[in-house]
């Protein structure tokens, strides 16, 4: 996750089963991907098996390395090493300690680190081997329950006195997310900003850079 030409993160929708709806998710990573603008995409997958993360994993994956986009997969560590996924993101207080999951991943592997508002985690994240932060939310999202959001102030701040990378996430939009890239924000990640984008995932890619960039 070292290009500074690309900074758009993507996360999976939580439920791709059964085979006919990780076809179909497949086609939409493939033109997400083909942008030439996503950096990384993250496979989120909730209350699902072992066995349907690696069958989604393989199916992914080839997808990622084709288009030098880092895979990276959501709370396994383990499984990450045993799929040949670039790398796994992990939240200290839900998953495992940042330490534990750098022991797991070696030293090659990407970590990313949940830290949401917090800046004793960052630091954290950041003393125990992570690759990124990730920071937020900072709107309400319709992926994910947010208890809190927080400010622009911690992209700021962090971009001040850090060299890890960040990565910005929660409610993000075309319509919302330049300022929030603009505080500082290396990445940032979404998931129904393009995958539910009327004009396809592509556009919803474009959109988000667009904005950016403005």
């Amino acid at each position: 996750m070292d290009d500074d030409e690309r900074f758009i993160y993507l996360i999976s929708p939580e439920s791709v089963t059964p085979p006919e709806a990780l076809d179909a998710f497949a086609q939409q990573l493939e033109q997400a991907v083909a942008t030439d603008q996503v950096v990384a995409f993250q496979l989120r997958l909730k209350n699902v098996s072992d066995d349907w993360i690696e069958t989604a994993t393989k199916r992914l994956l080839p997808l990622c390395q084709a288009k030098d986009v880092a895979f990276i997969l959501n709370d396994r560590p383990d499984l990450a090493v045993k799929l040949g996924c670039d790398g796994a993101h992990v939240s200290a207080d839900e998953d495992m300690p940042f330490a534990k999951a750098r022991e797991i991943l070696g030293d090659d592997l990407i970590l990313g680190a949940t830290c949401r508002g917090s800046r004793d985690l960052a630091f954290e994240a950041g003393d125990e081997g992570a690759d990124y932060v990730a920071f937020g939310a900072f709107f309400p999202s319709t992926t994910k329950s947010v208890k809190a959001t927080v400010g622009l102030d911690i992209l700021e701040w962090w971009d001040e006195i850090a060299v890890l990378p960040s990565v910005a996430i929660g409610g993000l939009t075309a319509e919302n997310c330049g300022p929030v890239y603009k505080a500082g924000a290396d990445y940032i990640c979404v998931v129904s900003a393009v995958w539910d984008h009327p004009d396809g995932p592509a556009a919803g890619v474009r959109a988000l850079v667009e904005a950016c960039q403005d």
